[in-house]
């Protein structure tokens, strides 16, 4: 989600503590979609998820993707929610949100179903699990590119 923040030397010490409460709690979460999406593709016996550093590997990637994708700079000052709708497909900067809001989608519905399949004690299919490590993967991905993208374009306007 794009918001209207002050520059972050203008923020108090309480407002700035919360951004990085938030931040790390966005870190974990993200963390723990890796985590659940390991377990899962672990249970269908694939070598590619057959070691701890390849779960720790995928819980550090997940961090990224929640870290970076969700709580996106506000690119500019023209860029207001407050702007009445425009016609059209959009800008830039929400062709970054939006796949910022896809990565966080896709990364959040793999973790969920890795999650219901582990409760539900499945039988955890070699083809479904590469493809919802696939789609957990590519929702990382896209929230990792949206983050370094939009932090690029508000540090270099």
């Amino acid at each position: 989600m794009i918001r209207n923040r002050a520059p972050w030397d203008a923020r108090s010490t309480i407002s700035r503590w919360a951004h990085v409460l938030e931040r790390t709690g966005l870190a974990l979460t993200g963390a723990s979609c890796g985590l659940f999406v390991a377990a899962h593709v672990g249970r269908a016996n694939i070598d590619l998820i057959g070691s701890a550093a390849a779960v720790f590997a995928m819980m550090i990637y997940g961090a990224a993707g929640f870290y970076l994708g969700i709580d996106l700079p506000h690119p500019s000052a023209d860029h207001d929610m407050h702007q009445p709708l425009r016609h059209g497909l959009g800008t830039k900067a929400d062709t970054v949100e939006l796949s910022s809001a896809a990565g966080t989608f896709l990364a959040a519905v793999a973790a969920v179903i890795s999650v219901v399949s582990i409760v539900l004690d499945e039988t955890a299919h070699t083809t479904s699990a590469l493809l919802i490590c696939l789609a957990w993967a590519a929702g990382a991905t896209l929230q990792i590119a949206a983050g370094i993208i939009a932090r690029t374009k508000a540090t270099n306007p």
